[in-house]
């Protein structure tokens, strides 16, 4: 029978599942990694410890089933850096959420280069993407120019590393997905950018070489026999492929450790006027088809703050009946790595408003659900005034979060739109199966798959016009008192 492995390898934890030759997922295997947190807004990554349980998800959901390819999905903008001889990383992985190179994306905005990275990459300069992380290696890991000079150096995100451990380092690809998101790969003409790296001082004998999103991205025999690696995407950008978003306006938004917001703008890279990034949703048969995105930086991490931080709950689940008993008096804006789209500001930190005696347990669990609907809906507001869309068209909602039917709710009331969530919630790693077994010619074409899309439920809005207004009138307040400048 015929089978497909994906990986989907996330920030707080590696994953592997298996679908059928329908599509549907027949095992999972998860493992959880640690979180390194050595200042005050850096966060790290043990790239060993991803490897470690990459291959032991991947051999426990395999199974012994006969696997026909494998797909991979990964946390973008995640950096690494390796010893070309030996595979041996350089230093932790700068994780995504990192904001460490703040200072220098601002003396870069300040030099008046910005206008230039965004007209080539579709991006912002900021410290969320890989770009200066990298160069933070460069300059502070002991020799790591010097052989990054000499060619003794590789970069990747998450899913060129995972591809060079699993072929045995003889593959040093990434897609267009991922190389979209490092602030150096020009979207418009399919390259890497020589004056952007060399504005940041990037060897670019670095870099990995760039394929379609569906391609041959070498052989792995870590499961015992020989297997194609035969589509890789950025997490998001699986996701939007999973959710079937392959026409125009259609859009999508992804519950994980954070949110991400992208609407299909076809075979047009659209400049937003409301600091969304512009980006590649996918490229199939060396055609690119472009999205907007809004990234917020922190959505499912509220919940896992409440656990481990707070310790006010054991299990997410317990949030949705928490919130639904207490009241809407608490306002949390949880900038804990700053906050993103549309604002992008690196140096805010997290607040919360309207605390009182009574203020308890379940309005933390509220006020931090709420929390994911207010910013989902800032970016559905910034994608309307780019494109004259979204308002009050469907949103496709995916992840661990859309579980929560009293999250999701709210999401539908504050936003005023509905809010469909699929069958299959590992839209994810779906969309990256997907691409391996339509490459493998054992799953069906774009219109096939789309075909197969279901829903398990629309929420409708349920709030009147007036509490909407009145409770989004005071997340933007409370925004406004967090941010830098407020």
């Amino acid at each position: 029978m015929t089978h497909i492995l994906a990986i989907d390898q996330g920030t707080t934890s590696s994953r592997a599942i298996v679908f059928d030759g329908d599509m549907r997922p027949v095992a999972t295997a998860q493992q959880e990694f640690t979180q390194h947190f050595p200042a005050s807004g850096w966060v790290e990554h043990d790239a060993e410890e991803i490897w470690d349980t990459t291959l032991a998800t991947m051999r426990e959901a395999a199974g012994g089933r006969d696997i026909t390819a494998i797909g991979i999905t990964n946390q973008r903008e995640t950096t690494l850096v390796w010893d070309r001889a030996t595979g041996t990383p350089v230093h932790k992985a700068i994780v995504w959420q990192d904001r460490r190179t703040s200072d220098f994306c601002s003396e870069l905005k300040a030099a008046g280069h910005e206008a230039l990275v965004t007209a080539r990459t579709g991006l912002l300069l900021d410290p969320y993407f890989s770009a200066t992380k990298l160069a933070w290696i460069l300059d502070n890991v002991d020799g790591a120019r010097t052989r990054a000079e000499a060619g003794d150096l590789a970069f990747g995100t998450v899913d060129s590393f995972l591809i060079w451990r699993l072929t045995g380092g003889s593959a040093h690809v990434t897609d267009a997905t991922n190389a979209a998101r490092t602030m150096l790969y020009d979207i418009h003409r399919g390259c890497w950018d020589e004056e952007i790296c060399a504005l940041l001082n990037i060897p670019t004998s670095m870099l990995p070489e760039v394929r379609d999103c569906a391609s041959d991205f070498g052989v792995t025999d870590v499961l015992g026999t020989p297997i194609p690696i035969l589509g890789v995407a950025g997490d998001q950008q699986a996701a939007t492929i999973g959710q079937a978003c392959f026409e125009p306006g259609m859009m999508k938004s992804t519950y994980g450790t954070g949110c991400f917001a992208l609407i299909n703008t076809g075979d047009t890279p659209v400049i937003s006027q409301n600091r969304l990034l512009t980006t590649v949703a996918y490229q199939l048969d060396g055609k690119t088809t472009y999205a907007l995105e809004g990234s917020i930086f922190i959505a499912g991490a509220v919940v896992q703050w409440l656990r481990d931080g707070l310790g006010i709950i054991e299990d997410a689940a317990q949030t949705g009946a928490m919130a639904a008993d207490a009241a809407p008096e608490l306002t949390l804006v949880p900038a804990f790595v700053g906050l993103g789209a549309p604002y992008w500001d690196a140096d805010c930190r997290g607040a919360i408003y309207g605390l009182t005696r009574s203020s308890g347990p379940n309005e933390f669990a509220r006020a931090a659900l709420e929390s994911v609907g207010f910013q989902t809906r800032d970016l559905l507001e910034a994608m309307q005034g780019d494109m004259g869309a979204g308002d009050g068209a469907a949103l496709r909602v995916d992840g661990g979060m859309t579980a929560s039917d009293w999250t999701m709710q709210f999401l539908a009331d504050i936003t005023g739109a509905p809010v469909d969530r699929p069958r299959v919630l590992e839209t994810t790693a779906l969309g990256v199966a997907w691409l391996a077994g339509m490459r493998a010619g054992v799953y069906p074409d774009q219109a096939g798959f789309a075909a197969t899309w279901a829903l398990d439920r629309t929420f409708t809005p349920d709030m009147d016009k007036a509490t909407r207004a009145a409770r989004v009138a005071a997340w933007k307040d409370a925004v406004k008192r967090t941010l830098t400048g407020g």
